[in-house]
């Protein structure tokens, strides 16, 4: 799995992204059961509310090898700071229509 991670702008003085990394290197979360073995192509912010630049983003990590985009568990969970993203389910409508099908999309990393 070629693998790239969006997260959420708001969470970022929150969070540097290392318990999403660890679920990674430990095939925990949503990684639970993946048998290759998982490269992390990048990890990139969605570009601030209401995530339109997510498309771009999630664009640019396919380009750089990604085959799966997956959305770090601030946007659909809220975690750290309790509040998911009120614009979760069309961001990642907007990239998957964007991206196809032949792109795996991952609803949450840990």
């Amino acid at each position: 799995m070629k693998l790239g991670i969006i997260r959420c702008m708001q969470t970022e003085d929150y969070c540097p992204g290392t318990t999403d990394f660890r679920a990674v290197r430990e095939k925990t979360g949503a990684f639970a059961g993946t048998e290759e073995e998982i490269v992390l192509i990048g990890f990139a912010n969605c570009g601030g509310c209401p995530g339109k630049r997510a498309v771009l983003r999630a664009r640019e990590l396919v380009r750089r090898g990604a085959d799966t985009i997956a959305f770090a568990s601030c946007i659909q969970k809220g975690t750290p700071i309790g509040y998911p993203c009120p614009f979760a389910k069309k961001m990642k409508e907007l990239i998957a229509t964007d991206l196809g099908e032949g792109i795996r999309l991952l609803d949450y990393t840990h």
